[in-house]
């Protein structure tokens, strides 16, 4: 069994995290793996729908701590780890088949990031979701700043941002980020039942839907580029340094503002 299983041979394909033992936190292998699932889904004429979900207790707990420690140690690598993540993040935005995040136990930073490059979300109601990047000194990227907006609107992606909160999905849904909530144990129906809505449109059309993505974020490209700028910036910064030494530790961060 792989790190990434892919599931279904009819219209609609599941791409499964398997790295339970670890939440499935987002290391390279996983990335990689998700990449070329991804790659495969987009090229697969048969496939309509693209669900991703998380094996195990949560869908994904974010960047590998490893990850993270690698780059406050080289803060200059920030532009070389992140291309092949937007690359293929930006894939579920951009191939023509609806994609859905199926999140349950919780999709934390880089993985709430992974959620919103999908087309939809179905969350389960106790489940938790939040862009923690502030807690460490740094930003959500790879489009986790850039799309928030679009999704929830301006205020309520400032609050989750700058402050780093986690919500329920009850309140992901009700700030927009969650299209569909259910309890945990009524999630796969909910899903199926949302794939089959989809299903039951022309292909063509709900490829061709995905235009409005253009139309919420119409200088997308510019706003990712403005964040990686940004993060580089925070990932050279004691701040940052600081941040992750106080997430191995298992302890507050004390910031000095530098």
């Amino acid at each position: 069994m792989g790190i990434v299983e892919q599931v279904g041979n009819g219209p609609v394909r599941h791409i499964v995290m398997k790295r339970a033992e670890k939440r499935n936190a987002l290391n390279d292998e996983l990335i990689q793996g998700l990449g070329e699932a991804f790659e495969e889904a987009a090229a697969n004429e048969s496939v309509r729908v693209v669900v991703i979900r998380g094996d195990g207790p949560m869908f994904s707990s974010g960047m590998d701590i490893a990850g993270l420690k690698a780059l406050s140690e080289n803060p200059d690598s920030i532009y070389e780890m992140r291309e092949p993540i937007l690359r293929w993040w930006n894939l579920l935005e951009e191939m023509p088949k609806a994609t859905i995040a199926q999140i349950h136990g919780g999709a934390i930073g880089g993985a709430m990031e992974l959620a919103l490059a999908c087309d939809l979300r179905v969350m389960a109601e106790d489940a938790v979701t939040g862009l923690v990047e502030a807690r460490i000194g740094l930003i959500p990227d790879v489009g986790g700043s850039s799309r928030l907006p679009a999704v929830v609107g301006l205020g309520n992606a400032k609050e989750l941002i700058m402050t780093g909160k986690l919500i329920d999905g009850r309140e992901a849904h009700r700030i927009g980020f969650a299209n569909r909530i259910a309890p945990v144990t009524e999630l796969d129906a909910a899903t199926e039942q949302l794939a089959n809505e989809l299903l039951a449109c022309a292909p063509r059309a709900v490829a061709l839907a995905k235009l409005i993505d253009a139309a919420a974020k119409p200088d997308f490209a510019g706003s990712l580029d403005r964040e990686v700028r940004a993060q580089a910036q925070l990932a050279a910064s004691e701040d940052f340094a600081e941040g992750a030494r106080a997430f191995t530790d298992k302890r507050q961060p004390e910031f000095a503002g530098r």
